[in-house]
């Protein structure tokens, strides 16, 4: 059985990170999935869905207030449910990134319905804000930390709660062999990741020679080993 309590804590906190604080880069999937998969016992699964969950994250540009996924906790989502499962699951990786995007979008608009919470109480302390007074500026700065601690955690056990016991449900009648399930989910990956890379460097000079001598050299180095 899933802990969910220390689970929904790392999601709480690795939530906090993406935007209040500290922006310290934890709430990349590659780090929240290995925590929540330390957590689960399988710190190497959790590893291995980090790294497929980080390209597809590899797309999203948080720059102000654009509108993203939260990948904090979904991150923690997808490698706990991955590392449930024991080696030679077949699917066990294609319905953990699944469940970890879903979540990602999710939380998402949570981060959006928090901006708008945090609007309405400025708002509402404007003249103490507009005259500098440093305990509403605490307050706004202490309540909004907070409610984005409580989202991160909600979202978190709403998404365990719901993904794991579906989870076993969604592999018990797995049919797809191993291979073309991971082929499927990396493939997928890949090309969000090339897109992301592609949407920033198409505008330099030989951009996509460059990014066709990387193909290759992986392919190579993959033939290697």
């Amino acid at each position: 059985m899933i802990e969910l309590f220390p689970l929904t804590m790392l999601g709480a906190l690795l939530g906090l990170d993406v935007v209040s604080f500290p922006q310290a880069m934890i709430s990349r999937p590659i780090v929240s999935a290995t925590l929540a998969g330390a957590l689960a016992g399988a710190p190497g699964r959790g590893v291995i869905a980090g790294a497929v969950l980080e390209l597809f994250a590899l797309e999203t540009l948080p720059f102000g207030a654009s509108r993203y996924p939260e990948w904090g906790s979904a991150g923690v989502v997808g490698g706990a449910i991955f590392a449930l499962h024991p080696d030679g699951t077949t699917g066990a990786l294609a319905v953990a990134v699944l469940a970890s995007l879903l979540t990602a979008v999710v939380s998402g608009w949570s981060m959006i319905q928090h901006r708008r919470a945090i609007g309405r109480w400025a708002a509402g302390m404007r003249d103490a804000l507009a005259s500098g007074e440093q305990g509403a500026v605490a307050t706004l700065q202490l309540r909004g930390m907070t409610m984005d601690l409580l989202r991160g955690g909600l979202v978190t056990f709403a998404a365990l709660a719901l993904f794991v016991p579906l989870s076993r449900v969604v592999l018990s009648v797995w049919s797809l062999a191993p291979a073309p399930s991971r082929a499927v989910v990396v493939a997928l990956a890949g090309a969000a990741a090339l897109g992301a890379v592609w949407k920033i460097v198409h505008a330099t000079a030989g951009a996509r020679w460059y990014l066709l001598g990387g193909f290759l050299l992986g392919l190579s180095l993959l033939g290697i080993t």
